[in-house]
């Protein structure tokens, strides 16, 4: 039987997931690890977004209450992705660019399995929208069609709005087929009344010369004239090149000038926006910019660490939720030096804190292919301090939630290992530090022990 076919069970499959999932026994809940700045709503979370789906339903009210849902799955591919991690050190020279598993796209159980995981959570997303809400789906040439056949069941084939033809430059070539340079997105409404504001591009003349036709308005530029017209369904819009200021190193980014102009079109200030599949925070990124609300969900370590990083870095203000830490403690460490001094005559107290060290317990901790390791061990001997790609601190832990005052990120320019504060009064503070590999070393240092 083929997959066409098996299309009305692997609905029912999915609605079956998502019914079984409203009703399921209550997991631990998310905790609620990091506090940066003040969200008033902003939240990233690393948790099966299936179970967190269910929590906003059940026990946030958010039942109809998010304008727009952006979702950027993985594609059915078959192809394991991997981030490029590069170190530079002034004293190992000549280190390569270090490749690191991301996530995997092979869906060994196979395309079926991973329709019916796809339909349970559209049946949740469309709890979620509001009913002048829009839902944007990101595939490509693997499953998007299969795909749309289930959404025009699940939402309806009257509320199917667009086809989006995602077209760019970068990507692979072949001398057996026409190169595949564009991605597909599927627009969706929950109702007749979604929310649609148009934009506006330029539509150059023949010859790129002017009309004069009475009562249209043209305009010049560089290459001539031409005339404003509502936007087309197909963007040229550039993929995050290797030199881009938002690139993060995540297999799959995709450019938030993409996310902006769905954001322009579907959303207004203040609206709250979703992506269940969060990846690095494109759409969080994008969103907090723009002054919506916004909600990033992903499973993967890789993925919570870099939108966290960038989020933090851009100024973003969110709260971290996260599935209770059941690890135990992690395989890295780092000497941190820590110095307080007494309150000088107006009662201010000043605490100096310095990265000394980082290291691993045991190198093949290193979340990288064996081949890496010696020169992994060579940094770690003699530069260890550039495997950190950023940290921060609490000055005022309350040893339940982290509350980052001051952030360090390993971008352009001089990274600080060193901070130094005055307040009347430290009691404990907190470290966190990532490293380049996204390993997660907390330190909860009580002050009263170090004096």
């Amino acid at each position: 039987m083929g997959l066409l076919q098996r299309l009305p069970e692997i609905l029912e499959k999915g609605r079956e997931e998502f019914e079984a999932v409203l009703i399921a026994q209550e997991r631990e809940p998310l905790v609620l690890s990091e506090m940066v700045g003040e969200s008033k709503g902003n939240i990233l979370v690393k948790s099966d977004n299936m179970l967190f789906m269910r929590e906003l339903l059940q026990k946030h009210g958010m039942k109809g209450k998010i304008a727009l849902i952006y979702l950027d799955p993985p594609f059915f591919s078959k192809v394991d992705y991997g981030t490029d991690i590069r170190i530079s050190s002034d004293i190992v020279k000549n280190i390569p660019v270090i490749k690191q598993h991301a996530y995997h796209d092979t869906w060994e159980s196979g395309m079926e399995d991973y329709l019916v995981m796809l339909t349970s959570r559209f049946y949740l997303m469309k709890e979620l929208l509001s009913s002048s809400g829009s839902f944007f789906i990101h595939l490509d040439w693997h499953v998007v069609h299969y795909v749309k056949i289930i959404l025009d069941d699940i939402f309806g084939e009257k509320n199917f709005i667009n086809e989006v033809i995602w077209q760019y430059k970068s990507g692979g070539v072949s001398k057996r087929y026409f190169a595949r340079k564009h991605d597909t997105l599927l627009f969706y409404s929950k109702t007749s009344k979604y929310y649609f504001q148009p934009q506006f591009e330029k539509s150059y003349n023949r010859a790129y010369k002017p009309y004069r036709f009475k009562g249209v308005k043209e305009y010049r530029d560089d290459l001539g004239w031409y005339t404003m017209v509502n936007m087309k369904d197909v963007w040229p819009i550039d993929m995050v090149g290797r030199t881009s200021g938002e690139r993060t190193g995540y297999a799959t980014q995709k450019p938030e000038a993409l996310v902006e102009r769905i954001l322009e079109s579907c959303t207004k200030e203040g609206d709250i926006v979703a992506d269940f599949f969060g990846g690095s925070g494109t759409l969080a990124a994008a969103a907090d910019r723009m002054k919506r609300q916004w909600i990033s969900c992903d499973i993967g370590k890789s993925a919570s660490v870099k939108a966290n990083k960038r989020l933090a870095a851009q100024g973003a203000a969110f709260d971290f939720y996260e599935e209770k830490d059941a690890e135990g403690e992690g395989p890295t460490e780092a000497k941190i030096l820590v110095s307080l001094q007494a309150k000088d005559f107006i009662g201010n107290m000043s605490i100096s804190v310095e990265l000394s060290s980082y290291s691993y317990k045991r190198l093949k901790d290193v979340p990288t292919s064996a081949k890496y390791l010696p020169i992994i061990k060579k940094i770690l001997d003699k530069d260890s301090l550039q495997l950190i790609d950023y940290w921060s601190i609490d000055f005022h832990y309350d040893g339940k939630t982290f509350k980052p005052a001051s952030f360090f990120c390993r971008e352009t320019g001089k990274f600080e290992y060193s901070i130094k504060r005055e307040a009347s009064q430290f009691s404990r503070i907190a470290i966190r530090i990532v490293d380049v590999f996204g390993n997660s070393t907390f330190k909860d240092i009580s002050l009263s022990e170090e004096e």
